[in-house]
């Protein structure tokens, strides 16, 4: 589990592709102060286990999965990455809850100054866009933001200076890919509301409320 505060940026030193997977080896220098191997470690938001360590650097295994749904299909040696530890129950909670589990990717199709601040606008899938609320959260490529618009194909943050100068979104523009995971509590919500309407099942809808408290949420 992470909470979308990137810690430092990371460099892909090297990349050995099997089949239908990767095996990442990426350079570091912060999060190297306690990592071990099988610690878990949010690489532009996707979730990666270190199994190996040495010279500021780890390595990590990426699954055909993961390639299919993230912009690791097109990641490329020395190429910049956000990266996180998992959180220690004992840390801030300065973002929101990150699965490190990538619902798609998104294209940025515009860059708007504002003041201090740059307005990203991001084209995504349907997929994800069922996910993406007003005033919601929303992770990008590990990043925790907030939607301060959307559209029925696109959502729009807003970046200050910091998080600019401390993350890959510093050297993003238009038409950059990105990786998009939507705030795991309204992929929870959905399944449960959709629980028993299946065509085959005779069974009444449940109401919302219901089925919260059925599944201990209230």
């Amino acid at each position: 589990m992470f909470t979308g505060i990137v810690e430092e940026i990371g460099r892909v030193e090297s990349i050995k592709k099997g089949p239908k997977s990767l095996a990442i080896t990426i350079r570091g220098k912060k999060i190297f102060s306690d990592l071990k191997i099988g610690d878990s470690v949010a690489v532009n938001g996707v979730c990666l286990t270190a199994t190996s360590i040495g010279n500021g650097v780890f390595t990590a295994d990426v699954m055909s999965e993961s390639i299919k749904m993230t912009t690791f299909t097109n990641l490329k040696v020395h190429q910049p990455v956000n990266l996180e530890r998992a959180m220690l129950a004992n840390g801030r909670f300065g973002g929101h809850i990150v699965a490190g589990h990538v619902d798609g990717t998104g294209r940025i199709i515009n860059c708007e100054q504002t003041d201090n601040a740059i307005i990203f606008t991001i084209e995504a899938p349907k997929s994800v866009m069922d996910y993406v609320i007003y005033k919601g959260s929303i992770t990008i490529d590990g990043i925790s933001l907030t939607i301060m618009r959307r559209t029925d194909s696109s959502f729009s943050v807003s970046i200050i200076p910091h998080t600019l100068s401390e993350t890959i979104l510093g050297s993003a523009h238009i038409g950059t890919e990105v990786n998009l995971e939507t705030d795991i509590a309204g992929r929870y919500i959905r399944h449960f509301m959709n629980l028993g309407s299946k065509p085959t099942e005779e069974k009444p809808k449940k109401s919302m409320q219901s089925l919260l408290v059925e599944n201990g949420f209230i």
